[in-house]
């Protein structure tokens, strides 16, 4: 997909700030997992204060909205974190030096078996930028082929295809709510590709 133009009253809303930048002034690794670095840094903010801010260091994911025939492919997947079932797009985690558009291809891949012949970047999200790095490319996936899954290890999860409509209403009703899924869903729903 063609990426719009940013439009200049948002370009303007984004530029530095001086009364709003904070300067890193120091760093500490709190622990380090397969996941994610946790750090806290001592910042000090535009008036000359000094605060901490704890980050999660992320490598980043990908996610996939794969449609065919009108339906969206989601995937049932228990999240711990949550204590339940959730309903989202097909995603990872980027491996270190991976881009995203080959991880975007493994994962839809390795959760549904699904091959597809075109692969469009649709969006990037960050999910929580108040404590984390974490970006997430979301692309759309059409010219679908089944292959066989092959989940990671430990990864336990479903496939389901929904309308698009369902789908849509599902995120504006607050039944699907995980970030990446409402997003890239909402992307291409905003880019034509859904109803």
């Amino acid at each position: 997909m063609d990426s719009p133009e940013v439009p200049a009253s948002v370009q303007d809303a984004l530029a530095p700030d001086p009364a709003l930048a904070e300067k890193v002034v120091g760093t500490q690794t709190l622990a380090q997992t397969p996941v994610f670095v946790a750090e806290r840094l001592e910042v000090q903010t535009a008036d000359g204060a000094r605060a901490p801010r704890f980050i999660a260091r992320h490598h980043g994911g990908v996610g996939v909205v794969a449609v065919r025939e009108g339906r969206v492919c989601l995937v049932r997947q228990y999240r711990c974190a949550l204590g339940r079932v959730t309903l989202e797009i097909p995603a990872g985690r980027l491996e270190p030096g991976e881009e995203p558009r080959a991880a975007a291809a493994r994962e839809l891949a390795e959760e549904t078996g699904l091959v597809a012949s075109d692969l469009r970047h649709l969006v990037r999200v960050y999910g929580s930028p108040g404590f984390t790095d974490e970006k997430t490319d979301v692309f759309l996936a059409t010219g679908l082929a089944q292959g066989p899954a092959c989940p990671d290890e430990g990864e336990f999860l479903r496939v389901a295809w929904l309308p698009a409509s369902d789908v849509v209403r599902a995120i504006l009703a607050g039944a699907i709510q995980d970030s990446k899924t409402v997003c890239g869903v909402l992307a291409a729903r905003a880019a034509g590709v859904l109803e």
